[in-house]
């Protein structure tokens, strides 16, 4: 199997057994589930890798004799030191995935794995109150836990397999999105689609510092990012390092994404708790050198009525009954002076001028906050079909700085709509790698980033424009893209137009003409069988 035919296959095997449970219910035990798998699996194999640092000459524990060597290995392997110095969690015996699988037909294995996560918290105290432990209460038909742990148990990791540790990562990943399109509305509490992830990423492009999301989900932000930075690193030449800072506001959601972030072996500060980054903010010293986040479209309830002089909103109090300006002053706060942030809003944001929106935004973009907007096709999402754009906000536009071109008192808009060609189902497109690539590169000319490929930037007629501060006054500071990048360059002219148009009405009213036939006849057969019109 590829990749995707197995994770398709885990998926549809262990989403056959959910019966009547919830998608939001039943993601909770399944990714509990395969985190388990993962851990049991890391622990199990660390006692053979430090029995293999025991034989080595260039290990820091060599033991040269075989005999104390071997006698010495029950001992090593019981140590948790040689686990915790590696980041490998603690799994007690109780609780390690394959002595729980031998079990998997019992009538109390719910409560066994209750158990079992409960001890894991216990002997990790980076998981406290992180796991799933309501197996009990699971509403599955009797058998269905048993067969969900077998299909689970079909997930290895190997140390020694290179990119082992992925297998996990993309199952969880996978899951997530396939939760998400089962969710709908729901989804876009924990997940952002990973074309949308993709585009800030390669468009941000984070590789050295800190970087934070004030509204992570499930931390689809972070493992992108530092997958960005990973593959990056040979073609710059040098090691990139980044420094994970986030918070969410939904305890469960929060949950995931340590999770997720443990499976794919990474580390991050998420704050004391889940909350609200406006009312309880996690990280206030914090300044970011990146700043990657999809918050709440246009919500309410965000408290802005007991924030209207906070700090934080350095270009106006924004409205109480919408947070999309909170947001953005919010993360521009955050910004370290060399920092930029990328972030999804609605395209509501572009353009409103109510409860004093459009001086905040004029204020932005007087003062150089606003680098690039990029406007994104619909169906982007599969949780909402409200249209959504990427703003991109920068302490310093300055040469040298974040690129080789001076950019002050300009802002770069994308159009791409039309860019995003492959549909993953019904509903939903997402951009190509090919697009995502051409899309970023646009970005990267223009400013003169090291990942650009070094070609000139040039304004594209429907696709991109770099406009001075003259022309956004004179469009009174409204942010959209289309507004700006023009139409695209066409060959017609006024008299194919004429030939087209004398060519759609002939065929109008050739249609026509074949409805009204068919409507007639369809009267007399039924006026055969004694209906009156």
């Amino acid at each position: 199997m590829t990749n995707e035919e197995f994770k398709k296959t885990l998926w549809d095997a262990a989403n056959s057994l959910r019966g009547s449970v919830s998608a939001a219910a039943y993601k909770y035990p399944v990714l509990g589930l395969v985190f388990l798998k993962f851990v049991s699996d890391m622990f199990e194999a660390q006692a053979e890798i430090i029995k293999k640092r025991l034989a080595d000459p260039d290990s820091d524990i060599y033991i040269d004799d075989e005999d104390i060597r071997n006698e010495s290995a029950e001992d090593f392997i019981k140590d948790r030191t040689f686990y915790e110095t590696d980041n490998v969690f603690w799994v007690p015996s109780e609780a390690l995935f394959s002595n729980l699988l031998e079990k998997a037909t019992a009538a109390d294995i719910a409560q066994k794995l209750d158990k079992a996560m409960l001890l894991v918290e216990q002997e990790n105290q980076k998981l406290s109150g992180v796991l799933y432990r309501e197996f009990s209460r699971l509403a599955l038909e009797p058998g269905k836990l048993g067969e969900l742990m077998n299909i689970v148990a079909k997930l290895k990791f190997n140390p020694e397999d290179h990119g082992s540790r992925d297998v996990f990562g993309e199952v969880y990943e996978y899951f997530l999105g396939m939760f998400a399109i089962n969710e709908g509305q729901r989804a876009g509490e924990f997940y952002t689609p990973k074309s949308v992830v993709n585009m800030l990423v390669e468009t941000l492009a984070p590789f050295k510092g800190t970087i934070y999301d004030p509204a992570c989900g499930s931390g689809g932000m972070f493992v992108q990012s530092v997958k960005f930075k990973d593959a990056h690193q040979k073609q710059l030449g040098r090691k990139g390092d980044l420094a994970i800072y986030g918070q969410e506001l939904m305890s469960e959601t929060r949950k995931l994404c340590l999770m997720n972030l443990a499976v794919h072996g990474l580390e991050g500060d998420l704050g004391e708790s889940y909350g609200s980054t406006f009312t309880n903010d996690q990280h206030k010293s914090l300044r970011a050198d990146y700043i990657l986040a999809n918050p709440p479209f246009n919500i309410s309830n965000w408290g802005g009525d007991k924030l209207a002089d906070d700090p934080r909103w350095a270009f106006g109090t924004p409205p109480a009954g919408n947070a999309n300006y909170a947001w953005l002053q919010h993360m521009w706060s955050r910004l370290s002076s060399r920092g930029r942030a990328g972030i999804v809003l609605a395209n509501g944001s572009m353009s409103s001028t109510s409860s004093n929106e459009g001086n905040i935004r004029r204020d932005m973009v007087k003062k150089d906050a606003v680098e690039c907007m990029i406007a994104l096709p619909g169906q982007l999402f599969s949780n909402t079909q409200i249209p959504a754009c990427l703003w991109f906000l920068s302490k310093d536009k300055t040469k040298g700085v974040n690129g080789q071109f001076d950019r002050k008192g300009q802002v770069l808009f994308i159009d791409a709509r039309k860019k995003a060609t492959s549909r993953i189902s019904r509903t939903q497109i997402e951009f190509t790698d090919q697009e995502l690539f051409e899309i970023a590169q646009i970005y990267h000319r223009w400013r003169g980033t090291e990942f650009s490929d070094g070609k000139p930037y040039e304004d594209i007629p429907g696709l991109c424009f770099s406009a001075d501060l003259s022309v956004l006054e004179n469009h009174g500071f409204v942010l959209t893209p289309g507004r700006y990048v023009g139409a695209e360059a066409v060959e017609d002219d006024d008299e194919a137009f004429a030939e087209k148009m004398t060519s759609l009405t002939q065929k109008l009213a050739e249609q026509m003409a074949k409805g009204a036939e068919l409507d007639q006849l369809i009267r007399q057969k039924l006026g055969g069988l004694g209906y009156e019109f």
